[in-house]
């Protein structure tokens, strides 16, 4: 494998650390990069892991000794066992002989760990019309006794759900979609993740974002973390996704947030509102499925019942 301190300086010029998610660019990312190498295997969250709020274990691990090394490229997996489960492989250096590869060692570790497929991550700064889905990561700096964000009559503050408004704000996430449908499940159990800040038309909740919470990074800042984001589409359009973007930001700035780290799909709704607040562009991360598995399919070669579907470029 790889000289340790060579992958981490590999790794760090991402803005996107395997299994961790975006980081900050002032933080240390090789030092990082060693403590998720470290906890891994245990699957234990890192104190400023953005994913350790919603309890349990980390669902997410680096499969280490599965790592590609090559002179043109390093393929990082990572197995996430959320849902049906997912093999990442994230690449580093170059794509177009990483690929060629990338297939067979996908499929191979999803068939191996049981899981439903195999995606190819790469990062760059411009779109790439291979990529099937790609993410702009972006960086919202907050400045102490600026807050340019205005107040909006359209949004209440939700800090806990009484069965009335809950039942509102179900239907709500039921037609969302976004995560919302797993918050009101959350909220409905008794579970406080933390503020959600609702805008309504006619006393119906047609737009909201949430939940809103704050964790140390590993320099001890505090860090806005992500939210579910959404408008019903039949209400777009009319300045609610602003409305709610801009509480938001209202909300990291009082409660004492140094910045946001945020992902969001390329030329959506989100991430346009992203650019014409102006911040800072990160880079783009791309994904492509590289293998499906059906598990149980009857084929008589494979024991396990795996028919594997590798999928072209």
């Amino acid at each position: 494998m790889t000289d340790p301190a060579a992958l981490a300086e590999v790794v760090g010029k991402a803005p996107c650390l395997p299994s961790l998610g975006p980081i900050h660019p002032d933080e240390d990312a090789a030092a990082i990069w060693s403590e998720l190498l470290a906890t891994t295997e245990a699957g234990e969250y890192l104190p400023y892991d953005k994913d350790r709020v919603w309890g349990g274990r980390k669902t997410a691990r680096i499969l280490t000794k599965a790592i590609v090394d090559s002179d043109a490229y390093v393929l990082i997996p990572v197995l996430n066992q959320r849902g049906a489960g997912t093999v990442d492989l994230y690449c580093y250096g170059n794509l177009e002989r990483a690929r060629r590869t990338g297939g067979d060692v996908g499929a191979k570790l999803a068939a191996d760990h049981g899981v439903a497929r195999a995606r190819l991550v790469w990062f760059g700064k411009l779109p790439d019309r291979h990529a099937q889905r790609t993410v702009r990561v972006q960086l919202k700096t907050f400045v102490r006794g600026s807050n340019s964000c205005t107040d909006s009559e359209h949004v209440a503050v939700c800090v806990e759900q009484p069965p009335a408004s809950a039942s509102g704000f179900r239907a709500f996430a039921v037609n969302a979609g976004e995560g919302f449908p797993f918050l009101a499940e959350r909220i409905d159990q008794g579970i406080d993740d933390g503020p959600v800040l609702t805008v309504k038309d006619s006393m119906k909740v047609v737009g909201a974002i949430g939940p809103m919470r704050t964790l140390p990074d590993s320099r001890g800042r505090l860090r806005l973390l992500g939210q579910y984001f959404a408008v019903l589409p039949e209400f777009r359009a009319r300045g609610f996704g602003r409305a709610l973007w801009r509480a938001a930001m209202r909300w990291g700035s009082a409660n004492d947030a140094a910045y946001q780290l945020l992902q969001t799909e390329l030329d959506s709704p989100s991430d346009r509102i992203c650019r014409a607040d102006g911040l800072s562009d990160l880079g783009l991360m791309h994904t492509r499925v590289l293998a499906l598995l059906i598990i149980g399919f009857p084929v008589l070669s494979e024991p396990r019942g795996l028919l594997v579907c590798l999928c072209r470029w």
